[in-house]
């Protein structure tokens, strides 16, 4: 033990030098939290709006262009590689932490500041090895960068831009954790989700922008193509495709806004559903409450990381698929059972990568199980089946796992709440005031909805999926952002009842 803490911590001395963001000494303003949150929001638009610099945007093409709204980023930007770094380094942490490799008690204060220092490391590390194979495969540079700085040098710019980009959204997370409210990658994934739903149900732009607007080219918003084809086509017309071209037809066709509020009620509901504890105050008689588990324990965290490594996987098979270096390396290389992408496509088309691919809306996987002769996607009825079950059962089992590593290292296991209850003065009737006990009673709870919580988020995740998003949001990134939205509303509200009553602050983790 004593020789893994020593291997880590020595690495410490190097991530404490990297640039970060101060903690408060002590407790900021509720208006304080808020203005530093709108700011951090406003500057991530900002810089997805900001190209790269030298890149030739017509010969490039997006490895994680499927996952592009989770991965909050925007293509061809400097916010190209998103929270993609920051997530797989955490999943890696967390790894390693829930194996046991990294033997860290992560209550204790020194050990929690290694873990935090380290994965700061990480982060740089992950930003590196997630933008070199873009750079040198798929985000191609301009002739005049390259004739200006030669071949390497403009695809070590781009590189440069793509670090530096990266960096800066790991520090808006800081910012947002630790002068705001939240988390900074949540805010980022819901306002990449609320944009892009937003546009897809209202945008009134043709979907090919330089033709004139028809029937074969309506708006490319639900809404408006909806209005269009009602307006344009006659009842004959409607019974012989134009209900067809309303529900099913890409892009943002009705049944996915119909998805859509399906999914947001859906969450809702079940983000509201929870197991009140009863409490009483252990030296003020009359004094009680109550301590909520969620159904939805583990938060939306699990499906994040699991889409992250998923992400992760798509890219790896696309590189060995299509790299020229990579692609030569034998029995892997090249190997279309791993994985097979049709030129200009980073979306497999088969092999195991377009099994754990997410099936995008009931056209992509409903439609050719029912109607293979018209909605055929080039595999057997029996292998879309499979598609669908076996990218659903990743999805659960990941998402189950994750959940596990979340509770423990964010000290929301038994044993860390029961302290928390303690340390607020707090105990459940009828037992006595004794965290082991207290631990005894919530082991009863927290382990059951843990699993639980985690096997929901992921088959919600994958419902959502398959049920497909207005603005091509993905289900994932659709379900993501109902949570953030309402543990952000729930969040605030916490921060308002800490502003009224500064003894709150303790009970909630706050600062004093």
């Amino acid at each position: 033990m004593e020789e893994q803490l020593s291997l880590l911590y020595k690495f410490k001395p190097v991530s404490d030098k990297l640039p970060a963001v101060k903690r408060p000494e002590g407790h900021v303003h509720f208006r304080t939290k808020m203005m530093w949150v709108v700011v951090i929001v406003v500057l991530y638009f900002v810089m997805t709006n900001v190209y790269l610099y030298g890149l030739d945007q017509s010969k490039s093409l997006d490895l994680f262009a499927q996952y592009r709204t989770i991965m909050a980023g925007a293509s061809g930007t400097i916010m190209q590689l998103g929270i993609g770094p920051i997530v797989t380094a955490s999943i890696i942490m967390q790894l390693f932490v829930g194996a046991k490799i990294i033997k860290l008690d992560l209550t204790n204060r020194n050990d929690k500041a290694c873990y935090q220092s380290v994965l700061k490391l990480l982060v740089i590390v992950m930003i590196v090895i997630e933008a070199v194979p873009q750079v040198f495969g798929y985000l191609v540079p301009s002739s005049s960068l390259e004739s200006a700085w030669g071949s390497g040098g403009a695809r070590l710019l781009i590189i440069l831009q793509l670090c530096v980009g990266s960096y800066l959204v790991f520090l808006f997370d800081e910012v947002v954790s630790k002068w705001g409210i939240g988390s900074g990658i949540s805010l980022f994934i819901a306002a990449g989700v609320a944009q892009s739903v937003f546009t897809g149900a209202l945008n009134w732009y043709p979907v090919s922008a330089g033709a004139e607007m028809s029937l074969s080219n309506p708006p490319a918003g639900t809404i408006p193509k909806a209005i269009y084809v009602l307006t344009h086509t006659s009842s004959g017309e409607m019974a012989n495709g134009g209900y067809e071209l309303i529900f099913l037809g890409e892009p943002n066709p009705m049944i996915a806004l119909v998805g859509t509020l399906a999914i947001f009620l859906l969450v809702v509901y079940l983000e509201s559903s929870r197991i009140e504890l009863p409490l009483s105050h252990g030296n003020a008689r009359g004094a009680r409450g109550r301590y909520p588990l969620k159904l939805m324990y583990a938060s939306n965290i699990p499906v994040i990381l699991m889409s992250a490594l998923l992400a992760n996987v798509s890219m790896v098979a696309l590189l060995l698929y299509s790299n020229s270096f990579l692609g030569s390396i034998p029995f892997i290389g090249g190997n279309s059972s791993i994985g097979m992408f049709e030129s200009g496509s980073t979306t497999a088309s088969g092999g195991l990568a377009w099994y754990l691919s997410s099936p995008m809306g009931v056209s992509s996987w409903l439609m050719p199980i029912l109607d293979p002769s018209g909605y055929g996607n080039g595999h057997t009825v029996l292998q879309n089946v499979g598609h669908v079950a076996i990218f659903g059962s990743v999805m659960i089992m990941g998402s189950i796992m994750f959940a596990k590593f979340w509770v423990q290292t964010t000290n929301l296991g038994p044993e860390a709440v029961a302290k928390q209850i303690q340390k607020s003065g707090m105990q459940i009737p009828g037992f006595r005031r004794d965290p082991r006990v207290l631990k005894r009673v919530l082991e009863r709870y927290i382990p059951a909805i843990t699993v639980l919580s985690g096997a929901m988020i992921g088959a919600l995740a994958t419902g959502a999926d398959m049920i497909g998003t207005t603005g091509n949001a993905t289900g994932t990134g659709l379900l993501l952002a109902v949570g953030i939205l309402i543990h952000f509303y729930e969040a605030m509200g916490r921060e308002q009842m800490m502003e009224m009553n500064p003894v709150l602050r303790g009970f909630f983790g706050g600062d004093e």
